[in-house]
């Protein structure tokens, strides 16, 4: 009587099943793959959050199939901060990133019709694409001395029934951003073939180093829609603020726009507090960023202190975002090792494969976590090692 796209898999892997059986018995824990912002010690306006979801306009109710207008200019203004710029028309505003997505896969895809997705990525895509009758195509990201796209494989993928690739920009869990060249060769490959480019850029503002990443949301080589929100932006995933932004050569723009505000129109998914609130959400980011960036920054430089007094694991180079790919010896599989690092340290990490890395002998962890624990859950990590 179901779907057969909810056919999933349900049984639990063994390694939820392990970290339920450890949280159930009340054991310590050093998760070292915490991500949630709200969790991690970092100080919040409170004040100025709680009262920007008080806005007495959000009584009366004003439809629009893309948002309102002032969280569109609030929008905008924080592209023309980054000196880019984005006419309000252009910008649709969702709950999610997720949902975000599924309003692009609508409007590009049948049934059965397929997107590429980099690999090693992030796994909610897999669900997603389920759920909307659409098939996942992965495409490489080669690893040497840092990460690029095999533009090779990439072609290769690419079938008649390809409508889109989606790059993430930096790319979870790797930290690599699209450099120039990469932006040009898609542009040309998607614009030739007549596919989009689906630009996720969550992690935009999260560089590793002082210069700043350009986005595609002003790309006009491709059809192309640049995915982002406030979840990590402002770390504010609670608040369910999310937009995306199509841009590319006319008239498929305009096309585009006209197909997605009959999709926005039919589930008018945001509620007017959070869209009027927008605006002092976004102001919020400059100091969540600063202290984003002085804990990364200074988890990696602790990370890379503990790596340098041994010799058997490494981590591989990143550019942005939040988390840190681990080398280690491929002596049993990714999911063993994070179940007995689990049961002989306490300490919790992602197993490689969690994000479709190549091979055995990977590990993923999370720079977000307070100083002290990820330190000592490095410590216990390298040690089992």
């Amino acid at each position: 009587m179901f779907a057969k796209r909810t056919n999933w898999n349900m049984t639990p892997n063994r390694l939820s099943e392990a970290l339920a059986a450890h949280r159930a018995a009340g054991k310590p824990l050093l998760d070292l793959t915490v991500s949630n912002p709200t969790e991690c010690g970092f100080e919040y306006d409170s004040a100025a959050i709680l009262e920007a979801l008080r806005n007495p306009a959000a009584l009366s109710y004003e439809p629009n199939p893309k948002g309102l207008e002032s969280a569109r200019r609030a929008v905008a203004g924080y592209y023309a901060d980054r000196g880019e710029s984005v006419s309000t028309e252009d910008i649709f505003l969702t709950t999610s990133t997720s949902e975000a997505y599924s309003y692009v896969f609508r409007t590009l895809c049948d049934p059965g019709d397929e997107v590429l997705i980099p690999s090693p990525s992030y796994p909610l895509f897999d669900f997603l694409v389920d759920i909307l009758d659409v098939r996942l195509v992965r495409y490489p990201l080669l690893y040497d001395h840092g990460w690029q796209i095999d533009f090779h494989a990439l072609e290769q993928a690419i079938t008649p029934r390809t409508r889109g690739v989606i790059v993430v920009h930096p790319n979870n869990p790797t930290g690599h951003f699209a450099k120039e060249a990469e932006m040009a060769k898609l542009n040309s490959i998607c614009s030739a073939r007549e596919i989009a480019i689906i630009a996720d850029e969550v992690f935009l503002d999260f560089s590793l180093d002082e210069n700043q990443r350009a986005s595609f949301v002003a790309n006009h080589g491709a059809p192309t829609f640049t995915l982002s929100g406030l979840s990590k932006i402002s770390g504010l995933p609670q608040m369910k603020a999310a937009w995306f932004i199509a841009s590319g050569p006319q008239p498929w723009k305009s096309e585009a726009l006209e197909r997605l505000e009959i999709i926005a129109d039919t589930y008018l998914s945001m509620n007017a507090p959070v869209q009027l609130a927008i605006p002092k959400f976004l102001e919020q980011r400059y100091a969540f960023q600063e202290q984003v960036t002085l804990r990364v920054r200074g988890n990696l430089a602790e990370l890379d202190r503990l790596l340098a007094a041994q010799k058997v694991c490494s981590r591989l180079e990143l550019e942005g975002g939040w988390c840190a790919v681990l080398r280690v010896p491929a002596t049993r599989s990714d999911e063993d090792l994070a179940i007995e690092l689990l049961a002989m340290q306490g300490v919790y990490v992602h197993p490689g494969h969690f994000y479709d890395l190549p091979s055995a002998g990977y590990a993923v962890v999370s720079l977000l976590g307070r100083r002290p624990e990820f330190a000592a859950g490095i410590e216990r990590f390298l040690a089992s090692n």
